[in-house]
């Protein structure tokens, strides 16, 4: 094999490994820091749902020094802040859809009595039947009545949500059965 073929072959080879690893590096950061996490805030003693800016913390120099916040729901009405809460928003119990998981293990839906999951590829979330019957999902939820939604509502799956929206959004399309006027053909 020719000399300038073995160098081409070993250049390539290390920007493949070079592309691999910055790839790997943008995935396990955007597993750990991506999404909503929840923070208490420490000017408004608030609970607070921030998010990282995670594209900023895979193309920093560095990788080591925190990302700053992309947005977050106390300070959108009153401004850019200093940022004091980035601290807490790293901590790994912090990403809300941990402590909604949490919340609804072994729980089965109030409506079907089937499982109570989460699809994040298909859009599919965990939702809450209010005391009012009112249904929404989890992530429609604000930061600061996340605790109380969970403490005071009943776990739905995605399914039932999407009914009894259905059910509550176009009440003349919908047709409730009694069970006693269904009948089974028998043979």
């Amino acid at each position: 094999m020719d000399g300038r073929v073995m160098v081409a072959l070993i250049v390539a080879g290390a920007f493949a490994g070079w592309g691999v690893w910055y790839a790997g590096r943008a995935f396990l950061l955007w597993r750990r820091f991506g999404g909503e996490r929840l923070v208490t805030c420490p000017e408004t003693n608030q609970p607070a749902s921030v998010h990282i800016d995670v594209a900023l913390a895979v193309t920093s120099e560095s990788g080591s020094a925190p990302a700053p916040l992309e947005s977050c729901s106390t300070w959108t009405e009153r401004g850019a802040c200093n940022q004091p809460c980035l601290e807490a928003a790293y901590l790994p119990e912090a990403p809300a859809s941990s402590v909604v998981k949490e919340w609804a293990r072994g729980r089965t839906c109030a409506m079907c009595r089937g499982p109570v999951t989460e699809s994040w590829f298909a859009g599919h979330h965990i939702a809450l039947l209010e005391p009012t019957g009112m249904t929404r999902e989890w992530v429609d939820v604000g930061a600061d009545r996340l605790a109380l939604a969970l403490a005071t509502s009943l776990p739905l799956c995605w399914s039932c949500h999407v009914a009894a929206t259905f059910r509550r959004m176009h009440p003349d399309l919908v047709i409730d059965r009694d069970d006693s006027t269904v009948h089974v053909k028998q043979d």
